[in-house]
């Protein structure tokens, strides 16, 4: 039986294949989550990364402060010689401000020839000095007395804080001075949180809460009253970031303000906003932190300031080039108002202050710190003694503070005539304008401490330091090398020693014959050794030389303390030696100090930033020479001031002073030098041109005319030789032979036991036999009576 049709039909029927489901759907999920995984890893790398970077630089070395140096204190005591005008000049260059009330340290009020003075406190390396007001008193160009105002006692020593004379920077010429919180007026914090971060207590480094009310307070004051940004942000974006703006360098922002939040107290991160938001530029300078803009725009320290100065330090931080106080006083002052208003809108300042704070003026200081150096030559010196002991880094990084030797008055003092001899001699001796150099530098006689540089006739100039790099020859400053190794054989020679000034030529290794002449063209026979010095005869001090040898004089001028390499040919007994104005110093120093080496200082001592005590450069002395012979010859030198070549000194000095000193002069007057000492100080001039063309001044017209004028002006001691034990003085005549005070022209020297002359004068027999018959005739007429 067939089956039915529809059976077969069904049985027919053909069943679909099944799709396959898109493979490239499960593929991109999968690249999703790997791509997001791989997102993961990497956005968690990178958060760990700025965890790092963030804890590294937060708790490790946050700041490269600059190192300051400080001129000497200067110390007022009953007596000191120092005019009123002087002191007042001194309160202007340490930015002391006169007021008739005091309200903080630095300030001072004349009545008169009276001062009244709050000094600054100050930390220094031995101790503090504590702020004080006292009266000082003065007549006839002396401090007469010194009063404390609180205890009405007498002060026997008045120590003021140091003028700051320079600093050295970091590579990036951040100046900061850091402050911790408790040294914030409340006021700074109060104003600084109501403007830039009101819920800086309250958020998590970011705060939408912030942006969108800094935008409604803008729109309302119709103009810009706050910052979106918290304050953890504007520190990540100060303190880790660059100036860049983009969206990822803000999310990055957010981030790492996300991470410092995390890890620190509220406090510490306000304390690190403190010290590093910028708040003014000075030339190269960039003024970071408010402790160094309450310095730069009011001369106190951040803690002393008023309400209406911390809202003017607030309202810097929104721009402040725009808001400069000194250039845009009306800009600072509208700002600093609204500042003010928002801090009393906020509610943490009542509206009388406000209405008080109101009626002051931008009230900042008219001075400003010093850039990198007042007295660049000078800190040119302490940077290189530094270098022994501190690398530049440290230097640039550590925020030292150095105590130098520097004399503020001695130095501003010299510059001050240095300057104006230079232009006088420029136009007396028809000198091409600006061409004629010069360098100078002053020690304390006793203890070598420098207390004053001069590098160039502009004493302002930064760029090359002549007292320190103008190598030059020295002329006859090399001369009382050569005596002093006479004297130092008293057995064969004394100051009044015969030797031969007549023309003398020596071959040098070229073959070709030295022939040295005098400066006066003339040749004066037998001389005695101390003339010789005195009138810097070139032919007798070569013969000299010649005899005692060349390398033995060349030993003497190692000792007294030149360390430069020397050729001992017979042209260094002539000052055929090169060596720069301080190398000079230290040689004549040692002469100075009557035979004792003592190493020239430009520090006192070294501390930290916290002022912990980090070095004292102490006084280092030693016995090179012997001090009898050294006698011998300073003894010389004085006569170079009265009698030889530096007589002239005594149209500006006294005669009692009795300075000792020598000139020196090279040839075709290319080189003019003087190097001589008073009681409390040694000074070396140097003038030339840099091209070493003839200066057209010897050493007499040049150098010491300026030596004159600046010695003459500072110096208030003059010259007490301390006399060796084994030296005697006798009468001598004018050849050299023993005398007594009643031969003719005879005068006493000073001589070495048992080298005195034995070999008397004939003035002594005629002196006896004149005595012997007037005492017979005495005799005879008292018999007589």
């Amino acid at each position: 039986m067939a089956k039915p049709k529809t059976k077969a039909k069904s049985s027919r029927k053909k069943t679909k294949k099944p799709q396959k489901k898109p493979q490239s759907s499960g593929f991109l999920k999968r690249l999703i989550l790997k791509v997001g995984l791989l997102l993961i890893v990497v956005i968690t790398v990178y958060v760990f990364y700025l965890d790092h970077v963030v804890r590294t630089q937060f708790e490790g070395k946050r700041w490269a402060l600059p190192a300051h140096v400080f001129a000497n204190p200067v110390e007022l005591y009953q007596g000191l010689s120092l005019s009123a005008q002087q002191f007042e000049s001194l309160l202007k260059d340490l930015h002391y401000q006169r007021t008739s009330t005091f309200t903080s340290g630095g300030q001072y009020y004349q009545s008169g020839s009276t001062f009244t003075v709050k000094t600054r406190s100050f930390k220094f390396f031995d101790d503090r000095e504590v702020s004080k007001t006292v009266k000082i008193y003065f007549r006839s160009d002396h401090i007469s007395a010194i009063q404390n105002v609180q205890t009405g006692k007498s002060e026997a020593l008045l120590r003021l804080d140091p003028v700051r004379v320079g600093s050295f920077y970091p590579s990036h010429k951040e100046d900061r001075i850091l402050i911790k919180l408790d040294d914030v007026p409340r006021t700074l914090i109060d104003g600084l949180i109501s403007v830039e971060d009101r819920d800086f207590y309250q958020h998590y480094g970011v705060s939408i809460k912030s942006i969108l009310r800094a935008v409604w307070a803008n729109i309302k004051a119709g103009g810009v009253v706050q910052g979106g940004s918290t304050l953890t942000q504007q520190l990540i974006k100060n303190f880790y970031l660059t100036s860049e703006r983009s969206l990822w360098r803000k999310i990055k922002e957010a981030m790492m303000a996300l991470i410092i939040e995390f890890h620190y107290e509220k406090d510490e991160i306000l304390e690190a906003y403190l010290n590093e938001v910028f708040v003014g530029q000075d030339g190269e300078r960039s003024i970071n932190g408010f402790g160094m803009a309450s310095v730069f725009y009011f001369n106190k320290p951040l803690i002393e300031l008023k309400p209406h100065q911390t809202a003017l330090l607030v309202g810097l931080v929104k721009g402040p080039s725009y808001y400069d106080p000194r250039r845009h006083p009306e800009r600072a002052l509208k700002r600093r108002n609204l500042v003010l208003d928002e801090m009393t809108r906020f509610g943490v300042l009542p509206d009388e202050q406000r209405r008080i704070a109101k009626q002051f003026g931008v009230d900042i200081s008219p001075f400003k710190q010093v850039k990198s150096s007042r007295f660049p030559a000078f800190l040119d010196l302490v940077k290189r003694q530094l270098s022994r002991d501190y690398k530049d880094e440290d230097l640039r990084s550590e925020g030292l503070n150095i105590f130098s030797t520097l004399d503020y008055n001695i130095q501003t003092t010299a510059e001050k005539l240095f300057k104006q001899k230079l232009e006088a001699l420029n136009r007396q001796y028809g000198i091409e304008k600006n061409k004629l150099q010069g360098a100078m530098v002053i020690t304390r006689r006793e203890g070598g401490e420098i207390v004053a540089v001069i590098g160039d006739r502009n004493p302002l100039f930064s760029g090359f330091n002549r007292a320190l790099d103008a190598i030059r020859p020295i002329g006859s400053l090399v001369k009382p090398a050569v005596y002093l190794t006479a004297l130092s054989q008293p057995a064969d020679y004394t100051l009044t020693t015969m030797i031969e000034d007549k023309a003398v030529s020596l071959k040098q290794r070229s073959g070709e014959l030295w022939m040295p002449e005098n400066y006066d063209k003339v040749e004066h026979g037998p001389v005695p050794l101390y003339e010789a010095l005195s009138n810097s005869y070139n032919l007798a001090t070569v013969r000299l030389g010649m005899a005692l040898k060349v390398p033995n004089v060349k030993r003497t001028i190692e000792e007294l303390g030149i360390r430069r390499p020397i050729k001992p040919y017979p042209s260094l007994l002539l000052g055929a030696l090169r060596l720069s104005p301080l190398e000079v110093t230290q040689m004549y120093q040692t002469l100075a100090g009557e035979g004792f080496f003592t190493q020239l200082r430009s520090i006192q001592s070294v501390t930290s930033s916290d002022h912990i005590a980090l070095q004292r450069y102490a006084l280092s002395v030693r016995q090179v020479a012997n001090p009898s012979a050294v006698y011998l010859v300073n003894t010389a030198l004085q006569e170079v001031m009265t009698k030889g070549t530096g007589r002239s000194v005594y149209r500006q000095m006294p005669h009692y002073y009795k300075v000792a000193g020598k000139t020196g002069t090279t040839d075709e007057l290319r080189d003019s030098w003087f190097a001589g000492f008073s009681g409390d100080y040694l000074a070396v001039v140097w003038l030339g041109r840099d091209d070493n063309r003839p200066s057209k001044l010897t050493g007499a017209s040049g150098a010491l005319q300026v030596w004159s004028s600046v010695m003459s002006t500072i110096s208030k001691e003059p010259v007490e030789l301390t006399k060796p034990q084994n030296v005697e003085y006798t009468w001598v005549d004018p050849l050299g032979y023993r005398a007594n005070e009643f031969c003719e022209d005879a005068v006493q020297y000073p001589f070495i036991k048992g080298s005195e002359p034995t070999e008397y004068s004939p003035c002594v027999g005629a002196v006896n036999r004149t005595l012997e018959r007037a005492g017979n005739w005495f005799d005879r007429l008292t018999n007589g009576m």
